[in-house]
């Protein structure tokens, strides 16, 4: 409660207008932000009131409270002005997210679209209306083998622009690779080989000098060979991958932290002749202490979830954001 009043007092003082050129960029995955109406088209039963979670109207409140100071705590003197999620349920959430919480200061749009995961959970951006527009939204899923529906969450692509220049965002969140299952592996492989094919044809149509992000949750470390199939033709470097190499990360399993919440940019962010220009070293994990907790089990913290196997704990999520600075000259 403390942290909150001290957040909350904090974004009454800041200024909400866009200042200067600055800005953030992040990424977060919020661990299955479910609202409590049943989707008869979803797999949701899980958390419902009535479900194996026991998700109340007042658990799913503190959740959006919980995400909400998260967002805050990682722009620090200013709410991002881009905020890629992952696991929502709708656009339900999202409203209530950013109308309902500390976030109806940001001035925040919505740019979500249904995936065909079973259980419904998409990917979505919240961007600030008072500095960028929306061009272009699209919805990105693999050719099926097998002519068989393709069941997986979908890659989102938006092209956002302020004033006459355009930055390219492309928002990952590929399959767990827990338990090894082959079907899910190949999955994986074509989901990454579509982003990277996609990517080259931005970069292509721009003569290589598109301003291009793709962040996610890419259930994979930034050395994973399958991560090099995005990195190895130039078309992007992986900022994620020098604090991955000194042992951090975004989430923690069996006492490893693992940098699978990633942010690779192409090559027009990195050097000083384009309009959009990445401010050094500014890649980090957001790891504020009130979104750790102690690993009862292993030396440490660990990011402080939701919920502990199926006891609920009232934490963020089981996953840390990832955030990068951004210069428009």
């Amino acid at each position: 409660m403390r942290v909150f009043l001290i957040i909350a007092v904090f974004l009454s003082l800041m200024p909400f207008r866009v200042s200067g050129q600055e800005f953030s960029v992040m990424f977060y995955n919020v661990e299955n932000l479910f609202d409590t109406v049943d989707d008869t088209l979803k797999n949701d039963d899980e958390f419902l009131p009535g479900g194996e979670r026991r998700w109340t109207a007042s658990r799913y409140h503190k959740k959006l409270n919980a995400i909400a100071r998260a967002v805050a705590a990682a722009g620090e003197w200013e709410l991002p002005s881009l905020v890629g999620l992952c696991e929502v349920e709708n656009d339900e959430v999202l409203k209530d997210l950013i109308y309902g919480t500390i976030l109806s200061a940001g001035n925040y749009g919505i740019v979500h679209r249904d995936s065909p995961d079973p259980r419904g959970i998409d990917m979505a951006l919240l961007y600030r209306r008072d500095r960028f527009r929306i061009a272009d939204v699209r919805s990105w899923l693999p050719d099926s083998p097998d002519s068989l529906p393709v069941t997986t969450r979908n890659l989102l692509y938006i092209k956002v622009t302020e004033a006459e220049d355009t930055l390219h965002l492309v928002l990952c969140h590929l399959p767990s690779r827990r338990g090894g299952v082959l079907v899910a592996e190949r999955l994986r492989e074509r989901m990454i080989r579509l982003a990277a094919d996609r990517v080259d044809s931005i970069m292509s149509a721009s003569g290589g000098r598109a301003a291009v992000i793709v962040m996610g949750d890419f259930n994979a470390a930034p050395e994973d060979k399958l991560i090099s199939a995005l990195t190895g033709t130039g078309n992007l470097v992986n900022l994620s991958a020098e604090l991955s190499g000194t042992g951090q990360g975004s989430y923690k399993y069996q006492g490893k932290w693992e940098m699978i919440d990633q942010v690779l940019v192409s090559p027009a962010l990195t050097d000083s002749t384009g309009i959009w220009h990445l401010k050094p070293d500014s890649f980090r994990v957001v790891d504020a202490p009130f979104i750790l907790t102690e690993d009862e089990t292993y030396p440490g913290r660990k990011p402080f979830p939701t919920y502990g196997g199926y006891r609920w704990s009232g934490g963020y999520s089981d996953h840390l954001p990832v955030l990068v600075r951004i210069s428009r000259r």
